[in-house]
């Protein structure tokens, strides 16, 4: 904005000198004062050129900088670095030099879908290798920005590609440093958002510090190869194999347990079946009769014996 001021100070005044110029080159008198109509004098065609080139300077040195962006301005004959932030902004023609950036917050993906990323129509995925050597393959999304005061570092250094050279190789370099230290099943299981947060932090200390600020990293997928997957595929089909087999061992035991009890109950009435025969012979004779119909009160045990089960019934539990 400063720019912006300086320029109209000086614009201003040299677009009213030029303009009261050509008016006195218009105002042409005859002797007795009277104003005349001339043609253009060489003058005043000289001075119209002038005033429309510093017009067509002034509109090509106006800059609007959007919302949320800087603008790096090189001044090339002073060798020095100005920044200017959004709004109006001006931009000295021929010897200024100028890279417009994005301050707001950006998103880096990785991710083997074509249609995400900055990579599309191919496999942009990060594999890397575990702590046995098996690859896994990582889809990645990074939240980053740029700090403003380290913008006109970043573009002496590094330039407005600062993505490709410096955000995408730290992620790679630092995922695969990470990854490696864990197992896969590690990678596979809970311990992933360990991991994640680790990977956090070990990218916000490597690029922090040279104005990337970056607000967050997820880990949107792991992938391993077809054969992995496989064996894994497989080792759960044994695991619920054995689960199953387990179960059937367990159910088999509670059946045998049970029917050892079942026998021993068994066992133990028939032997207070016999204690009360042993007591009374008769006995048997109740159990008999007790199985019978409530309708029967006398029946014929052989060709000489009729017995009248009336006393038996009459004393017989209801």
């Amino acid at each position: 904005m400063l720019g912006f001021v300086v320029f109209l100070v000086i614009a201003v005044p040299v677009v009213l000198f030029l303009v009261r110029q050509v008016r006195r080159g218009l105002d042409v008198r005859d002797t007795e004062g009277r104003r005349v109509r001339a043609g253009w004098p060489g003058s005043i065609g000289g001075t119209l050129a002038a005033l429309v080139l510093l017009l067509v300077l002034l509109v090509s040195s106006v800059r609007v900088v959007p919302v949320g962006h800087a603008l790096v301005i090189f001044n090339t004959v002073t060798k020095t670095f100005r920044l200017s932030s959004q709004g109006v902004t001006v931009v000295w023609p021929v010897i200024s030099q100028s890279q417009l950036y994005d301050l707001r917050r950006l998103e880096y993906t990785m991710s083997v879908a074509t249609s995400e990323g900055r990579r599309t129509q191919v496999d942009d995925s990060l594999w890397s290798p575990t702590k046995e050597g098996l690859q896994v393959g990582i889809d990645i999304t990074v939240w980053h920005h740029l700090d403003p005061l380290r913008l006109i570092d970043i573009h002496q250094k590094i330039g407005p590609d600062y993505e490709e050279k410096i955000i995408r190789p730290a992620i790679r370099s630092v995922i695969r440093m990470v990854i490696s230290e864990y197992p896969v099943m590690d990678v596979y299981s809970a311990r992933r958002a360990e991991i994640q947060d680790e990977i956090n932090v070990k990218i916000k200390q490597l690029l922090e510090k040279d104005g990337f600020v970056i607000d967050e990293i997820v880990l949107r997928d792991v992938r391993f190869t077809d054969e992995f997957t496989k064996a894994i595929e497989a080792k759960q089909i044994a695991q619920q194999s054995a689960e199953q087999m387990k179960y059937v061992l367990e159910k088999e035991e509670r059946e045998a347990e049970r029917k050892v009890i079942e026998a021993g109950g068994r066992a133990k009435a028939i032997e207070t079946i016999n204690e009360a025969l042993r007591q009374n012979p008769n006995y048997i004779r109740y159990l008999y009769v007790d199985k019978l119909s409530d309708k029967i009160s006398v029946i014929v045990s052989d060709q000489n014996t009729i017995m009248d089960l009336k006393g038996i019934l009459e004393n017989k539990p209801k």
